[in-house]
């Protein structure tokens, strides 16, 4: 899917949306987030991991329901943006089969100083995982598979 289109005020923050198949391109995230006027970026990857409570995953299939993702996300955005100063935001959430060490997810923020980026994109990051209508199939070594859902730790 295409990304959704740049939301931008004059002089105000930028968000930019991509639920998508493809890999996620980490310089181009960083890229969209830097400005002059911010002394902290922060960029976190969620990534495929090999160990779940001590089963063993061999991979990872995304699925979501792509419009209602976007506008959740959007949402989460503006209650980001109005609880911290925060310049830009880049968030791209892949769909689709992934292996162990894809990265799954992108939360990218940039703001004036360090401690508000951080709390937003941890803020951004945990309710991405309980509210956005994108659902995680574990594929487990011994065959077996299981739904994730929103809300799901």
């Amino acid at each position: 899917m295409k990304p959704m289109n740049e939301n931008q005020q004059p002089n105000g923050p930028k968000a930019w949306i991509q639920i998508s198949p493809d890999p996620i391109p980490v310089e181009e995230i960083l890229q969209r987030v830097r400005d002059l006027r911010c002394g902290a970026v922060v960029l976190f990857l969620g990534t495929v991991r090999e160990l779940t409570d001590g089963r063993r995953t061999v991979s990872l299939s995304y699925e979501s329901y792509e419009q209602m993702a976007e506008l959740e996300i959007r949402k989460l955005i503006r209650e980001a943006q109005a609880s911290w100063p925060l310049r830009h935001v880049a968030i791209q959430h892949r769909i689709g089969p992934l292996q162990l060490g894809d990265d799954a997810v992108a939360v990218a923020v940039s703001s004036p100083h360090r401690k508000e980026a951080f709390a937003a994109a941890e803020f951004l990051m945990d309710r991405i995982k309980q509210t956005v209508p994108i659902w995680k199939q574990e594929h487990w070594s011994d065959g077996q598979s299981e739904w994730i859902h929103p809300g799901a730790e």
